[in-house]
């Protein structure tokens, strides 16, 4: 059950915005995030519950920030209620998406979980709903995934599968890269990998 910390940047100015302590786990069913976010100053912004199914399709998602909640899973494309921090207007939203997207490293081991894309195949295109910060607001975005390369890494615990992808945004054409080990992002914009107390899970 790796737990750790990432610590979260902008990615145009690197401007800090916190991090997220986290812990994880594989199961017979599937995949379970679960993280506290904090500002930069230490003291508490949000969290993040994921659990994704053996597919990689978001069956529970929960966020929390700045008062505002999103509740979500996968149902006629993805579904969610986001409430306002009065708890008055809650609003549910459905967009024929595959799964969810946001700030949370978590998002990134869902969606190749997800795709099961294997080295050298072509990019494949995946449409999902981000829930921006700081409300939580969403937006539908079209992405493309490959995977450049599948490597080991040789470690204490002996050899560590690493993935490099390429991360395409269809309406901008910007492009980025992923590397991910088991179940931990090891690196990605605005996301850097600071602690980890164990090795990161292997899914099945």
């Amino acid at each position: 059950m790796p737990r750790g910390r990432y610590s979260l940047h902008d990615t145009h100015d690197h401007t800090p915005l916190g991090e997220e302590h986290f812990r994880c786990a594989t199961g017979p069913s599937g995949w379970r995030y679960t993280a506290q976010t904090t500002h930069p100053d230490g003291t508490h912004a949000g969290s993040v519950d994921l659990t994704i199914d053996d597919l990689g399709r978001p069956i529970r998602l929960e966020l929390h920030a700045a008062s505002w909640q999103v509740r979500g899973a996968a149902l006629d494309g993805v579904t969610w209620v986001r409430t306002d921090p009065s708890g008055e207007h809650a609003q549910e939203g459905n967009a024929a998406a595959h799964a969810f997207s946001g700030l949370s490293p978590a998002f990134y081991i869902a969606t190749a979980r997800l795709l099961r894309l294997e080295p050298g195949a072509p990019a494949t295109r995946v449409r999902l709903v981000a829930f921006e910060p700081p409300v939580l607001a969403p937006r539908t975005l079209d992405q493309a995934w490959a995977l450049i390369k599948r490597e080991a890494h040789p470690t204490d615990n002996g050899p560590l599968p690493v993935e490099e992808y390429q991360v395409s945004a269809l309406d901008t054409g910007e492009q980025h890269t992923v590397h991910i080990a088991g179940d931990v992002v090891l690196s990605a914009p605005g996301i850097e990998l600071e602690d980890l107390e164990s090795p990161p899970s292997a899914f099945s």
